[in-house]
This record gives structure tokens, sequence and C-alpha cells, in this order.
């Protein structure tokens, strides 16, 4: 499959889950963008376009970690679990952002769970 087929593929499902998934300021969307070296998260609030709190692999106390990306993914899920609590937050709704839910964007999900986020 030539690459401008996968990313029309990809952006199609992305527009796909966003015609169902919206986040609130009680339930943000929890959004996943993963990219080869690094994946970001972030948690958005969707009626009011702004974004109340993000984590990524770039994060100095992250990236600092020994480990591979998919260790370092759960470590995201973890953090952005730590500063949805610190606003109060406890649930999301999962946008995997047209990715697979496995590996690395799975890893996040998980690491948001054990962080005490439910969606």
């Amino acid at each position: 499959m030539r690459t401008s087929q996968k990313t029309t593929r990809r952006q199609n499902i992305r527009y796909r889950i966003r015609r169902k998934v919206a986040g609130t300021a009680q339930k943000p969307r929890l959004s996943v963008f993963r990219s080869n070296a690094d994946i970001y998260v972030q948690l958005i609030d969707d009626a009011n376009a702004v974004t109340l709190a993000a984590a990524s692999s770039r994060d100095k106390d992250i990236a600092a970690q020994a480990g591979n990306k998919t260790e370092k993914s759960k470590l995201v899920g973890q953090a952005i679990a730590r500063k949805a609590k610190d606003l109060g937050l406890e649930n999301v709704v999962f946008d995997r952002g047209g990715n697979l839910y496995h590996g690395r964007v799975k890893a996040v999900a998980e690491g948001a769970r054990e962080g005490g986020l439910q969606f």
C-alpha cells in the first residue's frame, strides 16, 4: 500500500471516530497521536475547544527513563492520569486517533487505567 493510500485510509478512520467521540468539561476526550518516535496525549474539552492537559514521551521525566517506546507509552498514560486527577477528572472518552488499538496506543490506555482513569 502506498503512503498516500495509508494516510488517506487512516484519516478517514480518524474522521469516522471523531463523528462519534466528543469530549466535555466533565468527560474530556483522551486524544492519542502516535509518531514514529514519540507519542502524545491530550485531554480535550471539545465543547469549549480547549486542551485541559497534555503529556508526551518527550517530557523530561519520561524521556529520561530507560525502556522501549511501548514502556514509555505506558508512562505517558500514567502521567496523563495524574494530571487528570489533579484537575478532578475521573472519566474520559478514548480517541485512538485512527491508530489500531494495539502496541503503543494500547499501552497508553492501560497506563491511564492504572492511573485511575475510567473509559
